[in-house]
């Protein structure tokens, strides 16, 4: 038998022969002075937990079990997130938007599954356990991973506050979200678009297909965020749908975007147009109320030859668009625009870097990890261009 493992008889149980008492492992942890136990159902899940505990003990960051509940912990870090004590990954300061969704996730799925849980009892397969079953009612890959989130960031912080040994969201058998939700246009698409739409919003659909904005960064924008003459538009702020003017997401989301020469024309005619300048919402309603998103997406619907009508499908999205036109214009979104803006610069030759900080990314990883796919080139492009460069004679090696 094991050291630190045995098996614990019952009253009724002689001990001798088989029986279905359970297991009890043992393992010393030195910071807490004291043996840390568990019971099991069999001797190998026993010996398999003690492995793993005296690997911890090993490091020296064995410990006794925390007794801060899965709720209590998600409690903590939402009030901190939403006050600002509990920055991002990044240091930044968590969006209203993000926080909604950890709400809803947390109250609706998480917290009545492992609530009442201690921190350190929930493991990987209790998690597992639950992405296996939401997928199985139907729940969309992203809407899974999404769910899982704010579980994720909570266990981030426990380890880091040293109060679990081990991450249960790590390494998690989950379907991958599809990728095929962004639509890019064609450069005469994009123009043959954005020229169908109402002139009132022009420059609107402009912007997004080539600056590249964000939905939230379009609706903040301001005149005085916009230098004509020095073709940059400096991006300060976002709109959050419910707490309405915000800082961008991260300190890469303040940039310095160029105005293109079909961006510059547009905006000075909608500057005419409206006769706003200063403070006022480039793109607003009214000077001071941002547009709507849903009325946009109706009157570009309406310009392109579509209408929406409900999905007679119980499954599905909610609605779905009609053809109204022989000559209907294939729809796009404005964040489906933003991809175009950035396959845009990638066709023209922009180097990553260039593209990671127009487009606002954190990191030129998630410039890759988005655009990518999209970058010209491959193994055998990289092999004759480095070829070439070596075979320059400047480059050759004088005997």
């Amino acid at each position: 038998m094991a050291t630190g493992v045995r098996q614990r008889h019952g009253n009724g149980c002689n001990g001798k022969g088989r029986c279905d008492c359970p297991w009890r492992a043992e393992v010393y942890s030195k910071r807490d002075g004291c043996k840390l136990r568990k019971t099991f159902p069999t001797q190998a899940a026993a010996k398999a937990w003690r492995a793993d505990k005296l690997a911890v003990a090993n490091k020296g960051k064995l410990r006794a079990p925390t007794s801060m509940t899965v709720r209590q912990a998600a409690e903590t870090f939402m009030a901190g997130a939403r006050d600002g004590s509990i920055p991002t990954a990044s240091g930044a300061r968590y969006k209203p938007a993000t926080l909604r969704g950890y709400r809803v996730g947390l109250d609706k799925r998480l917290l009545p599954e492992l609530g009442d849980r201690r921190l350190s009892d929930v493991e990987r397969r209790d998690v597992q356990a639950l992405a296996n079953r939401l997928t199985s009612e139907g729940l969309s890959a992203s809407t899974v991973q999404n769910t899982l989130d704010p579980l994720r960031v909570i266990y981030r912080r426990a380890i880091r506050d040293e109060e679990v040994t081990t991450d249960p969201t790590e390494r998690l058998e989950l379907r991958r979200p599809n990728g095929g939700r962004e639509r890019v246009a064609k450069p005469i698409e994009a123009a043959e678009l954005i020229a169908a739409m109402p002139e009132d919003e022009h420059a609107l659909w402009a912007c997004a297909f080539y600056a590249g904005l964000r939905r939230g960064e379009l609706r903040a924008l301001r005149w005085s965020d916009v230098d004509l003459p020095a073709r940059v538009i400096r991006v300060a702020r976002g709109w959050d749908a419910i707490e309405g003017e915000q800082d961008v997401k991260s300190a890469a989301g303040k940039r310095r975007v160029p105005i293109l020469d079909p961006l510059a024309d547009a905006l000075t005619a909608h500057q005419a147009l409206t006769g706003r300048s200063g403070e006022a919402l480039v793109f607003g309603r009214t000077a001071t109320d941002p547009f709507n998103p849903e009325t946009v997406r109706r009157n570009s619907l309406a310009a392109w030859g579509w209408r929406e009508v409900p999905n007679p499908e119980s499954e599905g999205p909610k609605v779905i668009h009609v053809r109204e036109r022989d000559d209907a214009l294939a729809p796009i979104t404005l964040h489906e625009a933003r991809h175009t803006c950035a396959s845009l610069l990638i066709a023209a030759g922009v180097n990553a870097k260039a593209l990671s900080v127009i487009m606002g990314h954190s990191t030129i990883a998630m410039t890759f990890d988005t655009y990518g796919h999209m970058m010209p080139g491959g193994l055998d492009e990289a092999a004759a261009a480095v070829n070439a460069y070596l075979a320059r004679p400047a480059l050759k090696l004088v005997a």
